[in-house]
């Protein structure tokens, strides 16, 4: 299977590290923030979420986000009527001189793109957008990157 997004999109990358474990009152709070927003996001498609995914590896927290445009991503985070906004403002206040947790995010506006997904559920940008057989997107990677120029 390949996935298939309509037009551009963005791709953005967030996460967290726990630099110092026992500050758990520090870096608690920034991990548990993620929930209520992804909560919110999924509640209302006209944010602009298209889909995501969470990894955790050691101390370091991921999540991929498929985002409809850079435009519904940036209003999300400005809003102060949705819970970015406070979760951002708790970070500064609360977390953010003590270094006992970091954050960090990339954005990507992609305008092409190539997908593989072999004896795999929906996933990643497949999830995100819709999955088609290969054989409609181009049996292998270089028909797939071929067929966006």
């Amino acid at each position: 299977m390949s996935a298939r997004m309509e037009g551009d999109f963005v791709v953005f990358l967030i996460g967290m590290r726990i630099n110092r474990f026992r500050s758990l009152r520090k870096w608690l709070p920034v991990a548990r923030a993620m929930v209520p927003m992804i909560k919110e996001l999924r509640a209302d498609p006209a944010h602009g979420l298209l889909g995501c995914e969470n990894f955790v590896n050691g101390r370091t927290t991921l999540m991929v986000q498929y985002w409809r445009s850079t435009d519904h991503l940036i209003a999300y985070a400005k809003d102060r009527d949705h819970s970015h906004w406070p979760a951002w403002k708790r970070f500064f206040r609360e977390a953010y001189k003590s270094e006992a947790v970091g954050v960090w995010h990339e954005t990507y506006v992609v305008s092409g793109y190539e997908t593989v997904y072999v004896n795999m559920p929906a996933f990643g940008l497949g999830r995100a957008g819709e999955l088609v057989p290969t054989n409609k997107a181009g049996d292998h990677a270089a028909a797939r990157l071929a067929a966006l120029g």
